[in-house]
């Protein structure tokens, strides 16, 4: 697509000149002999590129620019200036513009100009259309979940993103912390900065020191080059520490100095390296009870949990389940160049019977595979894996799932609800069956339904 440029001068024979020869070169122009309606323009136009003269009557090619670098940042302006007001040229060039030619130009110097200014200004609209595709990939509304839990999750998001505190987020294995990490930076004032992130369960000791704060040429066998780590990758970003309760007791030190100090040490090196760094923390282990135990450092615990987020096990928000399921049928259909309706209501209640162990990422791995090995366009229970529709698998053992800080009424209502979802497996989904299963009427069974958001055919 041709870039739209916008030309001001007070000389006729300029502006018909240049509009001239740039509209050859297959550009879009716009060319005005009053800079004050150049700026309206603006407001009200897509603009690429400016190419300003500096002395004009009511506004200076240097007032254009200056309104142009306040309201308009990522617009390139090439400023026009005669031999003897080089000087004017030179400073424009400080405050921002980015090239200056001199009257009478060689058209040669323009093209050259003007070329390199409209793959600068392509650059930049692809830059500003990956972050706004980031930002919208990783914002809170692409956490899926409509529950309460999830809704307490994205309050605690826009409450800590705009801040610089550390952030500990909390939850099992394929809760989705890593998204709540994306969110958290993609929302904060440094979501234009790097978003590093780290497992560190992956690495040793000795190899995440390296990773995190890099290594001198020669500090190590198999050192041959200096190495940046991932603080001095992450400055004026959001570094994301995952699996943080994995680290050892000498790592633990090493990242409590660092935290408090924002200086780190290159492995191997005397040199104190500055970084100005958000942390957000993640682990599925109680944390808490780690410090009891003395495997982990009270003082680095209070230095991560500033700011805390749970992540809910999926279990614990099931009427978020066919939410999920529609979000991954419709990323993998599209993946695989398939067409589906959905899944049959008798599959999708055993997706929310099922007391998902694996969360989130075991959700999307059946979603993915029953998208992949099915030949209709509606899911059925026949298509769904073992493990989903298996009873001993499925209700293995409700209350060895259930999270123990729970009070009696709500741990009771959770069991209710696991027995109620477990006749309804076994009866093949009939009420009737279901509610002599469990010794009650078919009345209560369908309040208990209600209760409970369990769908049934």
């Amino acid at each position: 697509m041709p870039a739209n440029i916008l030309i001001l001068d007070d000389e006729q024979n300029y502006l018909l000149i240049l509009e001239a020869m740039l509209s050859d070169e297959g550009y879009t122009i716009t060319a005005l002999s009053d800079p004050e309606t150049g700026l309206a323009y603006l407001d009200e136009s897509e603009v690429d590129m400016i190419i300003t003269d500096m002395k004009m009557p009511k506004l200076t090619g240097q007032d254009v620019l200056e309104h142009v670098k306040k309201n308009f940042p990522h617009i390139p302006v090439i400023i026009m200036t005669a031999f003897g007001s080089i000087e004017s040229a030179v400073e424009a060039m400080k405050i921002g513009a980015f090239d200056y030619i001199t009257k009478p130009f060689a058209n040669e110097e323009l093209l050259l100009s003007v070329t390199k200014a409209a793959q600068f200004a392509k650059a930049q609209q692809e830059n500003k259309q990956l972050r706004e595709q980031i930002k919208d990939r990783y914002s809170p509304s692409n956490i899926i979940g409509r529950s309460k839990p999830m809704m307490q999750v994205f309050d605690m998001i826009s409450k800590a993103a705009p801040g610089n505190s550390t952030v500990l987020v909390t939850g099992e294995s394929g809760t989705g912390k890593e998204l709540v990490a994306q969110a958290i930076h993609q929302a904060s004032p440094r979501c234009d900065k790097p978003f590093v992130s780290v497992n560190c369960m992956a690495f040793n000791t000795g190899v995440l020191e390296s990773e995190l704060f890099g290594h001198e040429k020669g500090s190590f066998t198999g050192a041959v080059a200096r190495k940046r780590g991932r603080f001095e990758a992450a400055d004026h970003g959001t570094l994301f520490l995952d699996e943080i309760g994995e680290i050892s007791h000498d790592m633990q030190v090493k990242l409590l100095r660092a935290l408090q100090e924002r200086t780190i040490e290159r492995v191997g090196g005397g040199e104190s390296i500055k970084v100005d760094i958000r942390i957000v923390a993640a682990t599925n282990k109680n944390l808490k009870e780690a410090v009891e135990k003395g495997e982990f450092r009270e003082d680095l615990y209070y230095r991560l949990n500033v700011v805390s987020i749970e992540m809910p096990p999926l279990r614990e928000r099931r009427e978020d389940i066919p939410f999920l399921v529609d979000h991954f049928l419709a990323t993998y259909s599209a993946e695989n160049n398939k067409k589906f309706e959905g899944f049959s209501p008798s599959a999708m209640d055993y997706m929310t019977a099922y007391e998902w162990p694996g969360n989130v990422r075991q959700l999307q791995n059946v979603v993915e595979r029953c998208v992949v090995l099915t030949s209709g366009t509606v899911i059925d229970t026949v298509d769904l894996p073992a493990e989903i529709k298996d009873e001993e698998a499925q209700f293995k053992s409700a209350v060895d799932l259930l999270p123990p800080k729970l009070n009696l009424a709500d741990t009771l209502d959770k069991i209710e609800a696991t027995l109620v979802r477990r006749a309804l497996v076994a009866s093949n989904f009939v009420k009737v069956d279901a509610a002599e299963m469990l010794g009650i009427s078919k009345s209560l069974l369908q309040y208990k339904l209600k209760k409970y958001k369990i769908s049934g055919k």
